[in-house]
């Protein structure tokens, strides 16, 4: 019974018993920070069992697909070395949300493990909580299992997600391969063999255990079981192993087929069919490779891979190759893999190509490393040096390292690694600004939202070493704090405001304003007058500014969400910054963008500003944010009350943001992008301008334009036709050149035929060209060969500014028995510091010691003398 099979039997069976078919979550999980992953098929149902979601169902059945490698749950080390281990699995389960409990739970498990699919009931195994007679009994007195089959166990059997949530005790059944297995059954000192091996676990979810440890009833009794198809693929298929099921062995033959390594039981060629499975899904699921957090475990998991198919002997970028062999395997169950199948090899290919050129460097190092090793423990300073100065991965050095017998001195190596942290934490202080660690009481109020002018109480003073000032003298530079402001301090990538602080008599300069804690600090110099704490002053905005700041805020709302609807949902934030010049967001995705998706993108943004939508700004919960469909990073942590903002017509671009904004779209006056560009591995940065800043680069282009029309006598209208003419003009003249160059050089062939000497019989020409470039060479080689009839040609051509020989020799097909046109060049090449290789017939060379080139051509005679003897 093939997997495929499996699966759709096991959820047709809960269908046929009132369950509904629920598809398979994200891989990232949308409703738990706790969870790095998606690691078990009850995720996704966990506010459902404790009554904070309700559903219009009480019975479901999915098959969910489940990553396990990074955080609690982590197996990525073990993969590939044992036979059950994987990084992604599918978790096969149905559920009960106050509906049936143990009793049907227990009966719906047993019917379609002997009667749907048929396994002997001689060959189960089954365990209970030692607390949990209830079950006992419905094993025991209902269904009627053999007592000498069944076994109650203690902390086995109790099953939790994690230190807290839902849980309750639970009933596994084990699957008995037989005496010729080494292995005891369940609870047994012989336990960990594989004669016995557990394939579905039925959880009798009763409580939800809190922070402190304690067990409170659920609203209502459910259950969650969850049963690996992967497991139950190799019962049904009679294998032990789950690599030797069929999905498995697809993927392995594509691997095999990918590295040039023919056996598929190899460790290495596993940990790469079990590794595609789980990147190609944790791609479709828009996570990227990054430096933390998911896109690091991403990393190393693609990482691990291509090491392994390196140690295979692959040649070049194999990893990206397989995805299309996932697809048939599994594209038809995940239509979500089908969809995103180009988009995750673009990604894995990209990955590979820069991995591939840390590894080699790094590997070169390890290996040194390893061969100078006095002992069998690799130095932690070693490792360090490998993972800080060459980015080698710290699990890399582990992997290489066990497999030669060598252990690491990992106390040493996080020594080291904390040291530079400390370093890191050191040199981050350096030329700090002399507000960071002001000590002030109470807080600023934020007024700058629907003012740019307001009345405030100076409440302290610092000066430039960090020191408290009763007052500023003109001139003066320092750190004003007051009790309120319109300035609206940096923070979420928007820029602090300028202005002044209007005292009587004075007047207080602010360059930048900044955020610490609850207040805000105006940063700047005294012009005029004096400034005192206690001083009531008059704040007043750079309302120029602000608009441009604002502008640009604005827009970049509307440009987040057009990136989104052009690229994909993959598309997040991973920084940004407004001024009032322009705007800069920084974007997860995986290739440059075309000139199409950026207009498209423009012209996405530019609709919208026409559009003319008001912008509604409204305090509400983070749940109620999150119902309203509000984009923000949900795994940060947000106080009760947030700000959301709308803008756009029909609700374009829903965000969380504590930033200044227009009022309606059509404020932004106009939206253009400037740039777009990489600035790391799956991050893109896009620079753009909007309204004033806009407008100024559009006349400047514009005049650009006339003035390139005034060189080409051309009105702007005719400029591109103008330049396209001169384009080809040019073209044709060099073709024209390279025409003339030919025939001057051909000319030169016919003279130079008489430098040609017979050497044992043959003709011989061996000479330098003027004036003819290294790509010419050819041509005038053949014509040479061709007026000789027989012979051998040998030139070469310098050039001095560059410090580069060029050469080509020729032997004539009747004399390529005797003389080889590669050993000639490769002579020649040998003197000019160089080397070289071709045909027999024809060969090329360069060199970089052009003083060299007329002895080493004038050695030609003597070299084939001796060849001819």
């Amino acid at each position: 019974m093939k997997s495929a099979d499996i699966r759709q039997a096991f959820l047709s069976y809960f269908e046929e018993h009132g369950h509904i078919t629920v598809p398979s979550s994200s891989l990232v999980p949308g409703t738990d920070p706790t969870l790095l992953f998606t690691n078990a098929g009850m995720v996704p149902f966990k506010d459902v069992f404790l009554g904070r979601d309700p559903r219009p169902y009480v019975r479901a059945v999915s098959s969910q697909r489940c990553v396990r490698a990074g955080g609690k749950h982590n197996d990525l080390d073990n993969v590939g070395y044992t036979a059950r281990h994987h990084t992604f699995f599918e978790m096969l389960g149905n559920f009960s949300f106050g509906d049936y409990f143990k009793r049907d739970a227990i009966r719906f498990a047993w019917a379609f493990l002997t009667e749907t699919l048929g396994l002997p009931k001689e060959k189960l195994w089954v365990t209970v909580h030692i607390s949990d007679d209830e079950a006992e009994c419905i094993w025991k007195d209902e269904v009627g299992i053999d007592p000498s089959r069944f076994s109650k166990l203690d902390e086995d059997n109790f099953w939790q997600m994690g230190d807290t949530g839902p849980c309750g005790p639970c009933s596994e059944i084990f699957y008995d391969h037989g005496p010729e297995v080494w292995g005891g059954p369940p609870g047994s000192p012989e336990e960990d063999g594989d004669r016995y091996i557990e394939i579905w676990n039925l959880v009798f979810m009763q409580f939800d255990r809190d922070a402190a440890g304690n067990l409170n009833p659920l609203p209502k009794p459910s259950i969650d079981t969850g049963m690996g198809l992967e497991r139950i693929a190799a019962v049904m298929q009679g294998v032990h192993s789950n690599y030797e099921i069929d999905l498995f062995q697809y993927l392995l033959e594509a691997a095999a087929r990918a590295t040039g390594h023919g056996d598929t039981t190899t460790p290495s060629l596993r940990v790469i069919a079990d590794h595609i499975r789980s990147c190609a899904f944790l791609i479709a699921d828009g996570v990227l490779p990054s430096n933390e957090g998911r896109g690091y475990v991403l990393r190393r998991i693609i990482r691990r891979a291509v090491r392994h198919g390196h140690k295979l002997g692959a040649k070049g970028n194999f990893f990206h190759k397989l995805v299309g062999a996932l697809d048939v395997v599994m594209g038809e169950a995940y239509p979500e893999l089908r969809e995103a199948r180009h988009q995750i090899e673009r990604v894995l290919l990209k990955e590979e190509e820069q991995f591939a050129r840390t590894l080699e460097h790094g590997m070169s190092l390890l290996e040194e490393a390893l061969e100078e090793l006095d002992g069998d423990v690799l130095p932690g300073e070693t490792v360090f040096k490998l993972y800080d100065t060459f980015g080698f991965p710290y699990d890399l050095t582990a992997d290489v390292c066990r497999e030669r017998g060598v252990t690491l001195d990992e106390p040493g190596f996080q020594r080291h690694l904390e040291a530079q942290r400390e370093r890191a934490r050191a040199a981050s202080q350096f030329g700090a600004d002399y507000g960071a660690s002001l000590a002030l009481e109470g807080e600023t109020e934020f007024t700058g939202y629907d003012r740019l002018e307001d009345r405030a109480i100076v409440t302290a003073i610092v000066d430039r070493e960090g020191n408290a000032l009763a007052s500023l003298e003109p001139e003066q530079r320092g750190l004003v704090v007051l009790d309120r402001t319109p300035f609206y301090g940096e923070s979420g990538g928007q820029v602090g405001d300028t202005g002044y602080l209007h005292v009587e008599g004075g007047r207080f300069l602010v360059t930048d304003t900044q955020k610490q804690g609850g207040h805000h600090l105006h940063h700047g110099v005294l012009l005029e007058g004096g400034l005192a704490v206690g001083a009531e002053v008059r704040p007043q905005v750079d309302a120029r500014l602000r608009a441009a700041t604002v502008r640009n805020h604005s827009a970049t709302h509307l440009m987040h969400k057009a990136l989104r609807m052009v690229l994909g949902d993959h598309v997040q934030q991973k920084g940004s910054l407004v001024t009032p010049e322009r705007l800069r967001f920084d974007f997860s995705h995986f290739e440059a963008m075309t000139s199409d998706q950026l207009a498209e993108v423009e012209r996405l943004v530019n609709e919208q500003v026409l559009a003319n939508a008001s912008t509604l700004i409204e305090q509400m919960t983070l749940d109620e944010a999150k119902a309203k469909g509000a984009a923000a990073l949900f795994e940060a942590k947000y106080a009760d009350s947030v700000r959301v903002l709308t803008i756009g017509a029909d609700d374009f671009s829903i965000e969380l943001c504590g930033g200044t904004h227009v009022t309606r779209s059509g404020d932004i006056g106009c939206f253009h992008i400037v740039s777009e560009q990489g600035i790391a591995s799956g991050v893109r940065r896009i620079e753009a301008i909007t309204g004033e800043g806009a407008l100024a680069w559009f006349r400047e282009q514009e005049a650009r334009v006339n003035r390139i029309g005034e060189r080409l006598k051309a009105k702007p209208e005719q400029v591109e036709e103008r330049v396209e003419s001169l384009v080809e003009r040019n073209r044709a003249l060099e073709k024209e050149l390279e025409r003339l160059k030919a025939k001057l050089a051909s000319a030169a062939g016919s003279d130079m035929l008489s430098q040609a000497r017979e050497i044992g019989g043959i003709k011989v020409l061996a000479t330098r060209l003027e004036g003819v470039s290294a790509r010419e060479l050819r041509g005038v080689l053949d014509q040479l060969k061709n007026k000789l009839g027989s012979g051998i040609v040998v030139l070469g051509v310098a050039d001095r500014e560059a410090g580069k020989v060029s050469l080509i020799a020729g032997v004539t097909d009747d004399l390529t028995g005797r003389v080889k046109a590669g050993e000639l060049v490769n002579h020649v090449a040998s003197q000019v510091g160089g080397k070289g290789g071709g045909r027999a017939d024809m060969a090329q060379a360069g060199g970089n010691d052009v003083a060299a080139l007329p002895g080493a051509l004038a050695s030609v005679p003597a070299w084939l003398e001796s060849r001819l003897q």
